[in-house]
């Protein structure tokens, strides 16, 4: 009883809400224009040919529709007469299921978490079941997927610390959606006792690993690296800085003006996280003295080049085949960090910041197994930087032995996607 009054508060919330949403949405095109299009999608009204009756595989944007690619790929090949419909938040978690997918799945945006929006989004697609993704919890979409007998799967699921503290205060409309669930599979330990804290009962609630572990390296990310590698002119020492946000490149900038002192011939990669942001740092490292590239410009990469921007999207992974040293970009702010195990896939040194807290679990693999440089919280955190990047550049043995010891954990924690897919084929059948 208490839920419903709940769940019908968020409701009207929700709809008054829609009207500010939308102008949110409207302001984000300003900077990034696809937020502009296909607006009816976010209300519901998704296009007329996705056929129904099959299932939808949620994530919000392009970090996790990486992670979800082995598993929605061996959805498809599993499963060839069912519809996969895969949805996204953000425009860039969009071109990212085009870029991987193309017509070999349905897609759409997940529509805004309003009754009127829901039911037209669950009317037209009718699924079998709803695949979410770490703490994706959308309340009134899932209520009424529980309403109409669709079955629900949380995989990958993730409820941090700090985020608990967050969820407590709204026990009263978290707990009962989180028991909605028919399962739910959690990445870590430490995971699997907050949603059990959070009300999640023992019998849906299941530790199975983390997706991430479950990269691979597909045929095109090696062209990729091939096509990136045959615009470096020249064997010099390179450091990617990987998946920046705001304040993360002046970091950088600052400690690579520190390590041309000692090697002249160094470059610098900066991969922004954000496409908007492209521009804004491809200028700030011009206004830092540098020769600037962008990857957009598909020009070889000369001597002269100082740093070269990635301003393409999907190119990361390629990009991180190139580095002698990876560093992770989000860890030196309240960001939490980034997923390290890309790097590890090519087994690449990676130094870290003070903040790694979206992956507390998977750091502290890598850090018992002597496969991470994470840094601690300092004054002067630019030279810090600046000195691990060129010790790891003269010390090629320390840099070997980090990089074999993070392939090594990748390898021993794979496994997540194949117990995502039992689990969602046995709710299917049940």
């Amino acid at each position: 009883m208490r839920f419903t009054l709940a769940l019908v508060l968020y409701r009207l919330l929700f709809l008054l809400l829609t009207p500010l949403l939308l102008v949110v949405l409207l302001l984000r095109s300003i900077s990034q224009q696809a937020y502009r299009k296909r607006l009816l999608e976010r209300f519901g009204f998704i296009a007329k040919n996705l056929k129904p009756h099959g299932i939808v595989v949620h994530a919000a944007s392009v970090g996790e529709i990486i992670a979800l690619k082995p598993f929605i790929s061996q959805l498809l090949t599993i499963n060839p007469d069912t519809p996969i419909t895969v949805t996204t938040f953000t425009p860039t978690g969009s071109a990212q299921v085009q870029k991987l997918f193309a017509d070999k799945v349905q897609h759409c945006y997940l529509p805004l978490d309003n009754i009127c929006s829901t039911t037209l989004f669950l009317n037209r697609l009718k699924p079998k079941a709803m695949v979410f993704m770490e703490t994706e919890l959308w309340p009134n979409l899932i209520a009424q997927c529980k309403n109409n007998h669709i079955k629900l799967l949380l995989v990958n699921g993730r409820l941090s610390d700090k985020s608990m503290r967050s969820y407590k205060k709204l026990a009263w409309l978290i707990t009962p959606t989180i028991q909605k669930f028919d399962k739910i599979l959690t990445q870590s330990q430490v995971n699997q006792d907050n949603y059990l804290a959070m009300g999640a009962t023992p019998e849906t609630c299941k530790l199975s690993g983390n997706l991430k572990f479950d990269v691979s390296l597909n045929i095109d990310i090696k062209i990729k690296q091939q096509e990136l590698k045959s615009l470096l002119t020249a064997n010099r020492k390179v450091w990617l800085i990987a998946s920046t946000h705001p304040g993360d490149e002046a970091l950088a900038l600052k400690a690579f003006e520190q390590v041309k002192k000692q090697n002249s011939q160094a470059l610098l990669i900066i991969v922004p996280r954000h496409p908007e942001r492209f521009e804004q740092v491809a200028k700030l490292a011009h206004d830092a003295g540098n020769k600037v590239l962008k990857r957009s410009q598909n020009t070889p990469v000369s001597l002269n080049t100082h740093v070269w921007i990635i301003d393409t999207l999907g190119e990361l992974l390629a990009a991180c085949a190139l580095a002698d040293v990876v560093t992770m970009g989000g860890s030196f702010s309240d960001i939490g960090g980034h997923n390290p195990l890309e790097p590890a896939l090519f087994q690449k040194p990676v130094i870290t910041g003070p903040n790694m807290s979206n992956f507390k679990e998977i750091l502290a693999q890598l850090l018992s197994a002597q496969g991470i440089i994470q840094l601690l919280e300092n004054d002067d955190m630019a030279s810090t930087l600046a000195s691990e990047v060129l010790r790891l550049f003269t010390d090629e043995t320390s840099a070997k032995v980090l990089g074999n010891n993070s392939y090594k954990v990748v390898l021993a924690n794979q496994g997540a996607t194949a117990q995502s897919l039992t689990a969602l084929h046995t709710l299917i059948k049940s």
